[in-house]
């Protein structure tokens, strides 16, 4: 059985002071608790909250800046959901029918809400590093107090910018008693001091040579791994076609088979995920897919699973392209026109669209095969067995990436290099 920490360090002794004498005695509204991989930041946040009088998922909202992040809190008992669905509210124009049915939608916005629920007294702002300035004004607007947290070694957004964990109030460094005997993280702690990991086998860590590995290795390397991991789309590219091949899919067949493992590369915010609207269809969320069907224009249909809840949301229309010709056929916020006769054709077709009834149009989906991500995909989430593929070498944060790379894994992790 895992043994769970019972008693605060005093790295977190200190920390849980400071938090409390800022929650209760001090007019600034953000602290900023950073803390690296094994030093314990989850079982400090849960004492702190409960020490304040606070309750998860009522008077302290507990909130990621994406589903998969927010997944990894809720997978560990904590109720959570998106920034989004805390501090926006979806506002759609639409064209309806004589009959009420929905015609053309015509843009899609996100709106700040006026106010939050009024027993909110603390938001618990988790991978604060993923979360661009504007978002975090936005939420600090609401005049609620922010305790945000992440991990300063971690890679920084692709896109805006993040500027809180530069300035820590706090850091947590001393790594708890339960993980100083966990390999996956010693070696986080050693990639993060400069150290390249050396070949070799310790516990549930293994580095090998790229240049040992065949077929069959490779067969039961990556069809083993809940996650593969790269740096490269080249490599993501040649990993996946592996991976396929393994499992017996003919190259023939471009397009995914039922049950494949697909990532979504475009952020479609009216595509809510699950009936409450907390999660929605966008980049980076990983799941299987389910009665893929080809349509015309270019474009396919199919179910779509994502891999941290159990609702299935029916009838994406999706791109081809990237399947079948390597680049995608329809550009960004092209809509898909569901046709009186069932067909999806491209909002383009005049032709078909001037002899059939117009019932729905839908924003094109993009997806993409997901055995392989690259590292910056896989940023927020969490995995039993991680093989990564160390191309740290191609980037100049080379060792933020293979450090986030290697905290991916829970359990088991392989490194080939």
């Amino acid at each position: 059985m895992e043994e769970r920490q019972a008693v605060l360090t005093d790295d977190q002794k200190e920390a849980a002071a400071l938090i409390e004498a800022w929650y209760r005695h001090l007019n600034t509204q953000i602290f900023v608790l950073c803390g690296y991989a094994g030093t314990g930041k989850t079982f400090l946040i849960d004492y702190i909250v409960k020490e304040l009088g606070l309750v998860a998922g009522e008077s302290a909202a507990f909130v990621a800046p994406t589903g998969k992040a927010a997944s990894v809190l809720i997978r560990a008992g904590v109720p959570a959901t998106t920034v989004h669905s805390l501090i926006y509210t979806r506002e759609e124009d639409i064209e309806v029918d004589e009959n009420g049915e929905i015609v053309s939608e015509q843009f899609l916005r996100f709106v700040k809400r006026e106010n939050i629920d009024p027993k909110i007294k603390l938001i618990v702002l988790d991978e604060t590093s993923m979360v661009s300035d504007d978002v975090l004004r936005d939420l600090l607007s609401f005049g609620v107090k922010c305790l945000c947290c992440g991990d300063p070694a971690q890679l920084p957004p692709v896109s805006g910018s993040n500027t809180l964990l530069r300035s820590p109030v706090v850091t947590l460094r001393e790594i708890v008693r339960q993980e100083r005997e966990n390999p996956i993280v010693r070696l986080a702690e050693r990639v993060r001091a400069g150290e390249r990991p050396p070949y070799g086998e310790e516990g549930s860590v293994c580095v090998l040579p790229r240049r040992t590995l065949d077929a069959a290795r490779r067969r039961e390397l990556f069809c083993g791994a809940d996650q593969i991991i790269v740096g490269t789309n080249r490599t993501r590219a040649l990993v996946n076609r592996d991976v396929r091949a393994f499992y017996g899919i003919s190259p023939d067949r471009v397009l995914p088979e039922e049950g494949e493992k697909i990532i979504c590369t475009l952020n479609d915010w009216s595509k809510p995920l699950d009936e409450r609207g907390d999660f929605h269809l966008v980049n980076g969320i990983i799941g299987r897919c389910y009665r893929v069907r080809e349509q015309l224009d270019g474009l396919g249909q199919l179910d779509f699973q994502p891999d941290f809840l159990e609702r299935r949301v029916e009838d994406l229309p999706f791109d081809t392209g990237i399947f079948v010709r390597g680049q995608y056929y329809h550009g960004y916020g092209n809509r898909a026109c569901l046709l009186a006769n069932g067909m999806l054709v491209h909002e383009g077709n005049r032709e078909l669209l001037r002899r059939f009834k117009v019932r729905r149009e839908d924003t094109v989906c993009r997806f993409e095969f997901a055995y392989a991500v690259t590292c910056h995909k896989a940023q927020g989430s969490e995995y039993g067995y991680v093989v990564v593929i160390d191309e740290s070498a191609y980037f100049e944060d080379g060792r933020e990436w293979l450090y986030t790379a290697v905290t991916r894994a829970k359990e088991r992790l392989v490194i080939i290099r």
